[in-house]
């Protein structure tokens, strides 16, 4: 009810800041939350199959599809002194050990030596008509300065390197952590071994898991 005169009584006035306040109060603790949660999700510890790349053909895909499996993720390129040597022994090595529990990624980078050019789709064109490559090839991409892949640079920040050429390989377990990483010159065997015997734990687990 109103004084008289028209004027609000002083219950009136006090209930209605009290509104505002608790109102304010709502507010600011839903601003506080969401801006703690965004906190959260952007300092949550990633791993490399969280991440989206570009294929080949230039479409969004995400690497959350070769979770569960090993991957030996490589800095690829066309016209270098390792290409036909390291193109031969991973096909081989993808072949050899399927895509149910393991895969190569390929990655092609122009950074050392111009050692890659042309369009992604036409290096990937390239690499199956040369080498008969059947393993997952993606868009072009930088792993060095300001410019470099997230999703690659998640693994030089893991292993603390920066590739120094074309064919550096990075071992990601089932989980997305980095294993193991080799460098361009190092024997292909000292590969085929460690990677066998990751696909090989995969195996071992589902079968005690049935």
């Amino acid at each position: 009810m109103e004084a008289l005169g028209g004027y609000r009584s002083k219950s009136s006035k006090w209930k209605e800041r009290t509104l505002k306040v608790f109102l304010s109060l709502a507010v600011c603790m839903g601003g506080l939350f969401l801006v703690q949660h965004k906190l959260i999700r952007s300092t949550k510890t990633k791993d490399f199959y969280s991440f989206d790349v570009l294929d080949a053909k230039g479409r969004t895909m995400s690497l959350e599809k070769y979770r569960g499996k090993v991957s030996l993720v490589v800095n690829v390129a066309s016209h270098c002194e390792l290409t036909e040597k390291n193109y031969r022994a991973l096909q081989e090595l993808h072949r050899e050990l399927g895509t149910s529990h393991f895969n190569v990624l390929g990655f092609p980078c122009s950074q050392f030596g111009h050692t890659e050019q042309g369009m992604s789709r036409d290096i990937e064109a390239w690499t199956k008509a040369t080498y008969g490559i059947t393993f997952p090839f993606f868009s072009k991409i930088k792993i060095m300065g300001s410019e470099s892949n997230p999703a690659f640079k998640f693994l030089t920040d893991s292993v603390q390197k920066i590739p120094k050429w074309n064919f550096w390989k990075f071992l990601v377990g089932p989980d997305g952590q980095v294993v193991k990483f080799w460098k361009s010159e190092e024997p292909f065997e000292e590969i085929r071994q460690e990677v066998t015997a990751q696909v090989r734990q995969i195996i071992l687990k589902k079968r005690l898991e049935l």
